[in-house]
């Protein structure tokens, strides 16, 4: 199975051409402000700079400059590039001569170069790396790609050659994926040797061990080939999944895979939120025990839900089945969008399930809260803002997750309104999608020539006739010549397994791939006490405040009572409840929020 490069394909219309478009207009722009006015592009000028440069800058301003150069390939961006190359003198003006950068150890702490396991150095050098090898696909302009081959040879020689480093293995994967990706980019197997080399020695011995975590929570508690579920730190751990799923396809390691294959699973059956999200605990921003799936305080960082679509796309490389598709499709619409303010201005960290607003106080008379509940509203920068540029890169390349191709089949895994250009066995095939995708599940694709065609059945679809192999319907497409698949997309209720304690007794509502929340500003106060009909009938709306489609249905609620208990009666009364898809939340100020409802 190969790749379908982004690169490869114009997203024509619809709604992830809104979503791109956005990106290139608002997000990367109130992105880079962001980041001027808190000094992390002044840092990257060692003689002028007046900002004091934190751990893991570098990264933040990496990935932007990826975000960058697959904007790029979209379309000529010369204002953007020119930040970017002016980006790229500095960092040639203050490498050292052994090919070391690094911004904070270069300016703060010269003498402790790879002496802290935490320290992100290995991290940043990733992100670096991985936007070198965006930079000089999307320009061809060669001067990053230098530099960071550079830095990754003295990499080599510091943990791999001379190994005189105190520690072996980064404490925040990133560096084991870049290297493959450089590996890809210019075909020097040094640099998968490299990556071979961070994955394989992960977990071998004890390295450093915090007085605040355990070695779970990097990852290294075992080596990779023992793991068996997913464990700690969620952006973490995803990074060096991706690197084993790589390492597994590239070198046909089948331990490697195995050991993929059982942590996915893991993900997927019990630990991860109907919304894609994953890590449900701020304690590490960390996967917790089986089905520990809280609403009110879930963590599930915008990062994490991009890791693990990344770790999907990889497995599916492996395995065409659609059970890695439809996780990618499950984040997608849902635990990485909601990061997002619609304006393209502001972002999650977090995205809970559930909001309250006034617990956010409820220890005002103590210093220290003892629950750590997300923030309510989404602001435009973080002390930690690795996920405002996550979100720079991954939508200008999020066709990446389109297609795939072997010798003689197309794999379709997404629909979007799309052209494309696919190699098929030695020859070029034109593909294009017409689709109104996600609010209707139309789709209609057609081929250039004949070719053989499979079609992922999303999981929410129940009313597909057809005869699937894991979970995709092959067709043999003739040139010119219309396959119409239509998803009728009908709302449904979504039950949780019942060891998922917060959900036991409620419902989400869903409706083709996007889930739907409720929000107080639609419902009244109050919102846990309603009780969705699940006789009656949804109905569809649209909030022209929002841009976004809206469900309708019967619902019961208490009447209104003044004492703190009450003897039951049956005291209900009918009204309507509106919900809007999750991804659109808390856009019109502070509000309660919540995805499961309980039902009468």
């Amino acid at each position: 199975m190969r790749r379908v490069d982004f690169s490869k394909t114009k997203i024509k219309g619809g709604f992830w051409a809104q979503k791109q478009e956005l990106v290139k207009n608002e997000t990367v722009w109130a992105v880079y402000k962001r980041f001027v006015e808190t000094g992390r592009f002044d840092v990257f000028d060692f003689e002028h700079h007046t900002a004091h440069p934190h751990i893991f800058w570098d990264s933040d301003v990496a990935k932007w400059a990826e975000g960058v150069a697959y904007l790029t390939h979209l379309e000529p961006c010369p204002e953007l590039e020119k930040i970017v190359d002016d980006l790229i003198d500095l960092i040639e003006k203050y490498q050292g001569d052994d090919g070391y950068f690094n911004i904070y150890h270069m300016l703060v702490e010269p003498d402790m170069r790879f002496t802290n396991r935490d320290n992100h150095e290995l991290y940043c050098a990733g992100h670096l790396i991985e936007a070198s090898v965006a930079y000089f696909e999307a320009t061809g302009k060669r001067k990053f790609l230098e530099l960071m081959i550079k830095y990754a040879s003295y990499i080599e020689k510091r943990f791999i050659i001379d190994r005189d480093t105190p520690f072996t293995t980064p404490g925040h994967e990133e560096i084991e994926l870049a290297l493959v990706r450089l590996y890809e980019c210019i075909g020097d197997e040094k640099y998968l040797n490299m990556a071979r080399f961070f994955v394989d020695e992960r977990g071998q011995r004890q390295e450093e061990d915090w007085d605040w975590a355990s070695l779970g929570y990097s990852q290294a508690h075992l080596p990779v080939r023992e793991q068996r579920e997913a464990i700690g730190h969620a952006v973490r751990a995803c990074y060096l999944y991706c690197a084993m799923a790589d390492l597994a396809k590239i070198c046909g390691d089948v331990s490697l895979k195995d050991a993929c294959e059982s942590i996915f699973d893991d993900i997927i059956t019990r630990k991860m939120y109907i919304t894609g999200g994953i890590g449900s605990s701020s304690a590490g921003e960390a996967f917790t025990i089986p089905y520990d799936l809280p609403n009110l305080i879930a963590y599930t960082e915008s990062c994490a839900a991009i890791g693990l679509a990344f770790f999907a796309h990889r497995m599916l490389l492996i395995d065409n089945d659609s059970k890695y598709s439809n996780v990618i499709e499950r984040a997608l619409y849902n635990g990485f969008l909601s990061s997002t303010s619609l304006d393209g201005k502001s972002f999650f960290y977090t995205n809970p399930l559930e909001i309250r607003p006034e617990l956010t106080t409820r220890d005002g008379s103590h210093k220290y809260p003892s629950v750590h509940f997300p923030i309510t509203l989404r602001k435009e920068v973080f002390d930690c803002s690795c996920c405002p540029p996550n979100i720079v890169r991954f939508i200008p390349s999020i066709a990446n997750f389109l297609y795939t191709c072997d010798d003689s089949t197309i794999y379709v895994h997404q629909f979007m309104e799309s052209e494309s250009e696919i190699d098929l066995g030695g020859e070029s095939v034109r593909i294009s999608q017409k689709t109104a995708y996600p609010y209707d599940g139309r789709i209609e694709l057609v081929v250039d020539r004949d070719a053989r065609i499979a079609i992922r059945v999303p999981d929410w679809c129940d009313l597909y006739e057809g005869e699937t192999i894991k979970g995709y319907a092959y067709f043999n497409a003739i040139a010119n010549e219309p396959i119409v698949l239509d998803f009728k997309m009908t709302p449904f209720f979504v039950g949780a397994n019942p060891r998922v304690y917060d959900d036991c007794g409620k419902y989400a509502v869903q409706c083709g791939p996007i889930v739907y929340c409720m929000e107080s500003i639609d419902n009244g106060e109050g919102i846990r006490d309603l009780h969705l009909d699940t006789s009656a009938e949804f109905t569809f709306g649209r909030s022209d405040e929002l841009g976004v489609p809206t469900l309708h249905i019967d619902a019961y609620r208490r009447r209104p009572v003044d004492s703190l208990y009450y003897k039951r009666a049956d005291d209900f009364y009918k009204t309507t409840a509106t919900l809007i898809p999750y991804f659109a939340f808390a856009n019109r100020g502070e509000c309660e929020m919540q995805v499961w409802h309980f039902t009468k």
